[in-house]
């Protein structure tokens, strides 16, 4: 008899936690096959349409064969580039040279290939806690370790992040920042990355800002960039998306702008992984950020919207939640009655008792225990739907 094949996954692969939203998304899946009506909170996935001039491009561009090659360049046409520097201006005020941008297969491709490029194994890299998980997970694959600061609220947190920082031996190589944040849609002023930008600077570390919910802001709250603080280009980078403001999640486009050597750096590492996403995409972006704010601005009101409805409902049923300033998620505590059930057993039981799709806090760190994300993806009747279906499962006394 031959000796057993073994298969020898790498210890980087082995070391990942189990995907706490695999389970939810297959028992999910299972019900709508039984014809079960799940409603879906549970993923920031949007679910409106693409503005349609978006669309009309895209459609135009895939039309010539000159489009259907390699790109030109993994780092994006031109054209794109340009056109994302003019964005920056027109929102932000920040000024970019078209080589101070790279664009990216979305924001999760571009941080992990960027944590390749800086890495080295064993660097340390500051992280919030909870976290979007590919902020932690992408520097765990590039071999770096991860520090977890505790993000409760933003004030709070800022004194936090700069003492625990400071007390590092050997100090971090990045910060890893997200605002308007996902899980838990904290929200900062431009004063904390005034603070931020010199304190990195004195210690030399670098800055990467996820900024993935710029467009998605509420009651006169606008999202400031990190890039608008002066001197942040010279510490740091900022990652944008075209997935929620423009609603082209399933695009996968993004972008990351600002320090020239970081950029060229992840340029350079897609390089050698990729060729670039298809041109008509790249195309039809540059349409979006051209041509597309006011969709953006009616989106934002549809979210806010949907916010008001979902957390008003909640609120109703004694389930007490805050309304987020920004971005596409509402981060509810668990109620007191359930809190010992811990936010995955809790996520099963709204989706088994109350047929509602919920992220549980744990899946995104440790200090997300206790709290569950609910993404308002849903129209307003299904948001409504799912607060009374929730009533109804938390008041069952069996």
């Amino acid at each position: 008899m031959p000796e057993e094949f073994v298969i020898r996954v790498a210890e980087r692969v082995k070391q990942l936690p189990p995907y706490l939203f695999g389970r939810l998304n297959a028992l999910k899946y299972e019900k709508r096959r039984n014809n079960i009506d799940v409603i879906d909170l549970g993923m920031g996935n949007p679910n409106d349409p693409t503005p349609q001039p978006v669309i009309q491009k895209l459609c135009e561009a895939v039309q010539d064969p000159r489009n259907h090659r390699y790109t030109v360049s993994a780092n994006g046409i031109f054209n794109l580039r340009r056109e994302v520097a003019k964005y920056y201006e027109k929102q932000f005020a920040v000024t970019l040279d078209p080589e101070e941008v790279v664009c990216t297969i979305g924001s999760k491709e571009g941080i992990s290939h960027l944590c390749l490029g800086l890495l080295e194994t064993g660097d340390t890299v500051v992280v919030p806690n909870p976290a979007f998980p590919i902020h932690i997970h992408a520097v765990n694959l590039a071999g770096g370790n991860v520090v977890s600061v505790p993000l409760t609220d933003d004030e709070m947190f800022l004194s936090n992040l700069i003492n625990i920082t400071k007390n590092l031996n050997p100090l971090p190589k990045i910060i890893i920042l997200n605002f308007p944040h996902n899980p838990t849609a904290i929200t900062v002023e431009l004063s904390f990355f005034e603070e931020i930008v010199p304190f990195a600077r004195k210690h030399n570390i670098i800055i990467v800002h996820d900024f993935a919910y710029c467009g998605i802001a509420f009651d006169g709250y606008k999202p400031p960039s990190f890039l608008q603080v002066k001197g942040a280009k010279d510490v740091g980078v900022e990652f944008n998306t075209m997935s929620k403001s423009f609603n082209m999640a399933g695009w996968r486009l993004g972008f990351c702008v600002g320090n020239r050597e970081i950029v060229s750096t992840l340029a350079k590492v897609k390089g050698y992984y990729d060729y670039g996403i298809f041109q008509p995409v790249q195309i039809a972006s540059i349409i979006a950020l051209r041509e597309c704010n006011k969709y953006t601005k009616e989106q934002a009101q549809i979210y806010q919207n949907r916010r008001d409805v979902l957390c008003d409902g909640l609120n109703r049923i004694g389930w007490n939640v805050k309304k987020p300033k920004a971005s596409m998620f509402v981060w509810a505590p668990i109620p007191e009655k359930w809190r010992s059930m811990g936010s995955v057993d809790f996520a099963y039981k709204l989706i088994n008792d109350a047929e509602v799709a919920v992220a549980p806090g744990a899946a995104f760190g440790e200090h997300g225990e206790g709290y569950l994300r609910l993404a308002i993806v849903e129209n307003e009747l299904r948001l409504k739907q799912a607060v009374r279906q929730i009533d109804r499962a938390l008041r069952d006394k069996h």
